[in-house]
């Protein structure tokens, strides 16, 4: 798919967000195909057609859905033959692409590395800075149900690997990354929050319909949480949500293997949409302001300083 044929959905000011303003962020829905080295070679040269076009539209953070480089269709022994390290050959042409575009990215892939003295594979997520530097490596730490257990270790269970929740400075805004089934824990959020993220980014792979490991085809839609817990979060919080989704179908040499939603969106901190992608390819670009919300409560009342953890 052409990202040139994509819809672009955008609610920017004239000028993109000087550093500690705010940021210019994408999020890139599109189709593409899965488990395969030619898969991720087609889903790499989107991604620099992607980051040209961004570019041109002065973005300065652009994420695509989970598991983009692979795609999301996988079993174990491809999930395996697929995966990199942190500073393999496909981030290399992404930190490349950052560089060359001067934007950051956050790449989500599946990746390999030695844990515990153990080989171990990961639901995970590069940020790349504008400068082609790894600013945080983030491995999913709430795997959905046996499918993905059955192909990936969660992430942060050994001391080696440091701490799971962090945030990490773009265009001088604090960012915490997300993956897909974490954003129904209000906790993963609001741990993010209170180290300071006005913006937390999560990559899913939302599906109207998958083929299971087991051959069948998934009986239910995976429930839409875009319209319903993202902005309750984002308004507990005060903070930036974005939720970046597949649209169309996700192809294994040619096979359907699952269609999603194309519910992606960004939030506002009020709980407001400010942009929202139909299923459809679409860039959606959006100025991420906290300047421009003020307190949703009167004076003295703020979730984050009233709470008391003591009692939970």
């Amino acid at each position: 798919m052409d990202p040139a044929h994509a819809r672009v959905l955008s609610y920017v000011q004239q000028r993109p967000p000087s550093s500690g303003a705010g940021l210019r962020l994408a999020l890139w829905q599109g189709s593409g195909s899965a488990a395969s080295a030619a898969a991720v070679a087609e889903n790499l040269q989107r991604l620099e057609q992607v980051c040209a076009l961004a570019a041109g539209h002065g973005v300065q953070l652009l994420a695509f859905p989970e598991l983009y480089l692979s795609g999301y269709s996988l079993t174990p022994a491809r999930a395996a033959a697929l995966a990199e390290p942190q500073d393999g050959p496909s981030l290399q042409r992404v930190a490349a692409a950052a560089r060359r575009h001067g934007l950051a990215i956050a790449c989500p892939y599946p990746e390999r590395a030695l844990v515990a003295g153990v080989e171990r594979y990961y639901d995970a997520i590069a940020l790349v800075g504008a400068d082609g530097s790894l600013l945080r490596n983030y491995r999913k730490t709430h795997l959905w149900g046996p499918e993905e257990k059955q192909c990936w270790s969660a992430g942060y269970r050994h001391a080696e690997e440091g701490p799971a929740l962090t945030v990490q400075a773009v265009n001088g805004v604090l960012v915490g990354l997300l993956n897909c089934y974490e954003a129904e824990f209000p906790e993963l959020t609001r741990a993010l929050a209170l180290q300071g993220a006005r913006l937390v980014l999560i990559p899913t792979a939302a599906d109207a319909w998958a083929i299971l490991s087991t051959g069948e085809r998934s009986d239910r839609p995976y429930p839409d949480v875009s319209r319903t817990l993202l902005p309750a979060h984002a308004f507990e919080n005060g903070c930036f949500i974005a939720y970046a989704n597949r649209c169309g179908l996700e192809t294994v040499n040619g096979q359907p293997m699952a269609a999603y939603l194309g519910n992606s969106l960004i939030c506002g901190p009020h709980g407001d949409v400010l942009v929202a992608a139909r299923p459809e390819p679409t860039l959606l670009i959006a100025d991420c302001l906290p300047g421009d919300y003020g307190p949703t409560h009167p004076a003295g009342t703020q979730y984050h300083d009233d709470l008391r953890p003591d009692l939970y």
